[in-house]
């Protein structure tokens, strides 16, 4: 299965990707992480990238949707993938659409996490992320240590997870992703919605149960 997920900042959809690709046994892939892996190992479009970045610039679409069909021909998405950050504006979606025909593949689902905005300012304005891999944490304190990467980290509080710059994040979100559901349901998605509000296993569940699996 290939399965597009969107959601608001702090929906959980990172983690129930994650979850949702070790139950379908297929890899998640984050554009932030095959464009990494792009630019670290120097190939012709991680070049262009990172000259973009050098420049200041946004990586366009196109060099983003290059990177992102390398990955979807490579062996490991041979079963599927999950496709976490890939699509954030209609642009996206539509370079999305022309890669995966290009490849003879179909996008099963687009998984749509919902949560009230205000759940999420509270559950963000409390999150912690390591300064080394990255990963987030709730009830945590800026400060304390991490080493669930292998490697020891310092916790902190990112300036874009305090209340005001939250707001603007959901802002930026409903202006970019509204017009991005629109254009999968005109164009005949299987549009899923889930209430991404609860515990992680109760999301699972109704992930599971929009989309069929036992």
């Amino acid at each position: 299965m290939i399965i597009v997920l969107l959601g608001p900042p702090g929906a959980g959809k990172g983690t129930q990707g994650e979850r949702l690709a070790a139950r379908l046994d297929v890899p998640k892939i984050a554009t932030g992480d095959v464009l990494r892996a792009a630019v670290r190992e120097g190939t012709p479009l991680g070049l262009e990238a990172k000259a973009a970045m050098d420049r200041g610039d946004l990586v366009p679409d196109a060099v983003i949707m290059g990177i992102m069909k390398e990955a979807l021909a490579s062996p490991m998405a041979a079963k599927g993938a999950i496709l976490d950050g890939v699509v954030r504006t209609t642009p996206q979606a539509e370079g999305l659409a022309e890669t995966l025909v290009t490849l003879g593949r179909t996008l099963d689902a687009v998984l749509l996490f919902e949560v009230d905005e205000e759940e999420l300012v509270r559950r963000l304005s409390g999150r912690t992320t390591c300064d080394v891999c990255q990963r987030p944490f709730f009830g945590r304190e800026p400060g304390e240590t991490c080493t669930e990467g292998g490697e020891s980290g310092t916790l902190v509080r990112r300036k874009d997870d305090e209340p005001d710059a939250i707001r603007k994040r959901m802002q930026v979100y409903r202006d970019q992703t509204a017009p991005v559901i629109d254009w999968y349901a005109a164009n005949g998605a299987n549009m899923v919605r889930v209430d991404a509000l609860g515990t992680l296993e109760e999301v699972e569940s109704r992930v599971h149960t929009a989309l069929g699996i036992s």
